[in-house]
């Protein structure tokens, strides 16, 4: 069966954005680069026109790259995307296209100018895409964007004409993706995959001349480099994200901050974190008001910050997770402390993490020394990585195994699915009834941490990231049972039920056979195509055995 792609190319899945600052709150230019045709509001050119700037002072000059995430205005329009829900269908949860929000991935330079009242001048080159595929994306920056820098508009329209060749992002491809004389490598994740593998590798670099740049993963940070400062609080924070609880990162710069954020959202992998994150946020954004006010509880959010400012404006929060700047060096970092939100002081707060959160679990010492002893054998950082992303992957498959086996425990048997009755309801999640099952079937029996787990999945339950899970498998069995019935159908004997069936009874499955066959193709249902083809010469053959007058309205109808 041929495959319609998912997007026309793969540029159609992102847009760049030039942007020039030269005062304190202005951007005095800005563009849209590429492709040219596309819209965005007054309300989302000015926000990302803050967010790719450093919200507060720095005299660093040079380059340096960090990302954003967006909340779309407006309400939904035409794009150029083809059908992003079969990419959905196929990409891992984690990996999905966004419809609401953008992701902003910014490559910003500071360089003196003497004849700036404030004596340098700022520029950025911002992507934007709905696609969390940050480091592609910042990769791809990295090529064009010192280039683009220097030589402007004609260095910028070949490489709008080289991406617009790209083939699109279809999940468990590997694409080789020429850019300004430099092929990129990258496998597009697949739904398939197994969790926490290295995918097959299917790099074909026989006629690839120069030797192809081989991204190893198109979105995962170096989880190590990010949580440098808190390894020893690992526990505490992948219980914070998997609870959906408010925090606030307050970091020295905004590469600093979106890196924590996204390693943050990212540790509940490859359970999909539902709550909103934005990786960077500035005083000037938006949604301000809605996150610092203190007539109401702070959303469900990780927000990252760097303006002094807000540890006024925030220190109402509940968690507060304060960094320096991120420097690998030969020995253990210097991890941070948990203190009480009342030492947060408006000037000179020290790094730490600002909390009264006691954790369910006890910390893993295990895994400390294994990294411990990977630092003094200078043990390569994507290893201390990878180590760190399968401690993680163990604890949230530990967590969320039970979950697993008592929702699919709710699905009907299959013997209960006949063909000329609906389909019967899944039964209820009962979260007493789910408690019963982790004395023998808990995640003791995969996990070594000691701690009250039942305490955890009860507050779990309250959590935005339960409902999020809970309606993503509702959905999926709702499909499977779809699926079956459909089966079913095909399995049944129609002329023997046809017999003694008044002409109201057959019209009526006519009209219902064809309601499922559109649902079936409209939600990509997990059914064979045969299937599909059979139900239709059932409908064939039901319609074929009325009068003439029915036949004729039923198939104008």
């Amino acid at each position: 069966m041929s495959r319609t792609p998912f997007f026309k190319s793969f540029s159609a899945s992102f847009f760049l954005i030039r942007l020039f600052k030269a005062t304190c709150n202005s951007c005095i230019s800005r563009s849209l680069v590429y492709p040219y045709d596309f819209r965005l509001t007054e309300k989302e050119k000015t926000s990302i026109c803050y967010l790719s700037f450093p919200d507060s002072y720095s005299g660093g000059l040079g380059d340096t790259q960090f990302s954003f995430r967006l909340r779309q205005s407006g309400g939904q329009r035409t794009t150029h995307y083809e059908d992003d829900g079969e990419y959905n269908r196929e990409a891992p949860l984690t990996l999905q296209r966004e419809s609401a929000h953008y992701f902003g991935y910014v490559y910003f330079r500071q360089v003196k100018d003497s004849s700036m009242k404030r004596g340098y001048f700022q520029k950025s080159l911002v992507l934007v895409s709905r696609l969390p595929y940050v480091n592609l994306f910042q990769s791809l920056l990295q090529l064009i964007a010192p280039e683009y820098f220097d030589k402007l508009e004609p260095c910028l329209e070949a490489v709008c004409n080289e991406i617009d060749q790209w083939p699109p992002p279809v999940p468990g491809q590997t694409l080789n993706l020429p850019v300004m004389g430099v092929v990129i490598q990258v496998r597009i994740p697949s739904r398939v995959d197994k969790p926490g593998s290295s995918p097959v590798k299917q790099f074909n670099q026989e006629n690839l001349l120069p030797a192809p740049l081989v991204l190893p993963s198109i979105h995962e940070l170096d989880l190590f480099r990010c949580f440098q400062p808190v390894l020893i609080h690992i526990q505490m924070l992948w219980e914070l994200m998997l609870l959906g609880e408010p925090v606030v990162v307050m970091a020295p710069s905004p590469t600093v901050s979106s890196e924590m954020v996204l390693a943050l959202t990212s540790c509940l992998a490859p359970l999909r974190y539902c709550c909103d994150y934005r990786p960077y946020f500035t005083i000037h954004d938006s949604e301000f008001k809605e996150y610092t006010t203190r007539t109401q509880a702070p959303p469900n959010i990780v927000v990252g910050v760097t303006n002094p400012f807000f540890i006024k404006t925030l220190q109402h929060w509940p968690h507060i997770l304060r960094v320096g700047e991120l420097r690998m060096s030969g020995d253990l970092p210097k991890q941070v402390k948990v203190k009480k939100l009342a030492k947060l002081k408006t000037l000179d707060t020290k790094p730490g993490i600002y909390t009264s959160y006691k954790t369910f679990l006890h910390k893993d010492k295990t895994l400390i020394k294994r990294l411990l002893k990977g630092i003094q054998r200078k043990r390569p950082s994507e290893v201390q990585s990878a180590l760190l992303r399968r401690h993680l992957l163990e604890l949230t498959q530990s967590f969320i195994i039970p979950l697993e086996h008592y929702i699919a425990s709710l699905m009907p048997l299959q013997r209960a699915i006949t063909p000329w009755k609906n389909p019967p309801q899944i039964r209820p999640f009962r979260q007493e009834d789910f408690m019963k099952t982790l004395e023998h079937a808990g995640p003791q029996l995969t996990c070594v941490l000691k701690g009250d787990w039942l305490g955890l999945y009860r507050r779990f339950f309250k959590s935005p990231n339960f409902d999020g899970w809970y309606r993503q498998r509702h959905k999926e069995m709702t499909q499977k049972l779809e699926a079956l019935h459909l089966e079913a159908i095909c399995e049944a004997n129609i002329v023997a039920w046809m017999k003694d069936k008044s002409e109201v009874e057959i019209v009526d499955l006519v009209l219902k056979l064809r309601e499922k066959l559109v649902r079936a193709r409209c939600q990509h249902l997990p059914v064979k195509e045969e299937t599909l083809q059979r139900v239709g010469l059932y409908i064939e053959t039901i319609i074929g055995s009325l009068p003439e007058d029915l036949q004729a309205v039923l198939h104008h109808h």
